[in-house]
């Protein structure tokens, strides 16, 4: 009797110390979910909402304070991947493409490069015409200049289908102690009055190429985002419509990979 006495007493006692460990890590779990809820977790850093990243803005070749040679090669690797900037500093990138295949050298934040490679997977022929963006042939050089106005990281990445996932991407660590107010300007893009066109800015016409390049709001056909790209034009007479500057509506395509325009209004 005695030792069955014992034996219960000892389950109790067990029993006890798993309700109690079993509470304790309810009550740490509680406390790690609240913790990121309120968009914090241990370490201090703040997941919370803030500010959107500001990656810079073109230069001004007279403010340009130093070249760094940046090579793209087959082995979806940036050399160097890794670059130090100051807070308002102005930085001419010359980009060489040392491979056989086209790469691109694309800054901008992590989010966006990610959503943005997303977009180029679905439309990989796209041509970007973009003051953050170069495209560079095989064996090919090109320049790009930009200023880092907030410190930070300034990511940057070729994404071009498949590149990307292969790790062909770096960042720019930008120093400064003290922070760019940004006032935010988003570009104002009205609806189109029909699903099949939407709002552009003429910025370049290429008659030879049969090409336009416009700064556009949101393709929904194409599932693409505002930017500034170049189409072809189903019709070379389309570009006798506009010039350079001019304010238009405009559908696009995807013929078979290629992005092309089928039609152009002039806005007056």
């Amino acid at each position: 009797m005695k030792t069955t006495l014992n034996t219960l007493n000892t389950l109790n006692t067990l029993n006890t110390l798993n309700t109690l460990h079993t509470l304790a890590a309810c009550a740490l779990l509680a406390c790690s979910s609240a913790a990121f809820a309120t968009g914090k977790h241990a370490g201090g850093h703040d997941h919370g909402p803030a500010k959107a990243a500001v990656i810079g803005e073109a230069g001004v070749a007279a403010n340009v304070s130093r070249t760094i040679e940046v090579d793209m090669s087959d082995t979806m690797r940036f050399t160097p991947a890794a670059i130090d900037a100051k807070q308002g500093e102005t930085i001419r990138f010359v980009v060489k493409n040392s491979g056989q295949l086209k790469h691109e050298f694309v800054l901008g934040t992590e989010k966006d490069l990610k959503a943005h490679y997303e977009v180029m997977k679905k439309h990989p022929h796209m041509e970007h015409a973009e003051d953050n963006m170069l495209t560079v042939a095989p064996g090919q050089s090109a320049e790009l200049l930009w200023k880092f106005t907030q410190a930070g990281t300034v990511n940057f990445a070729c994404l071009h289908p498949g590149h990307y996932d292969a790790g062909m991407k770096g960042a720019v660590a930008v120093s400064g102690a003290a922070k760019v107010k940004t006032v935010a300007n988003p570009a104002a893009q009205s609806e189109a009055n029909s699903p099949e066109m939407s709002d552009g800015e003429v910025k370049k016409i290429d008659k030879a190429a049969q090409k336009i390049t416009l700064k556009h709001g949101e393709l929904k056909n194409l599932d693409m985002p505002g930017m500034t790209m170049v189409f072809t034009v189903k019709d070379p007479a389309l570009l006798d419509k506009v010039k350079a500057g001019d304010k238009v509506k405009f559908s696009a395509e995807d013929q078979g990979g290629a992005l092309v325009v089928t039609a152009i209004e002039l806005l007056k």
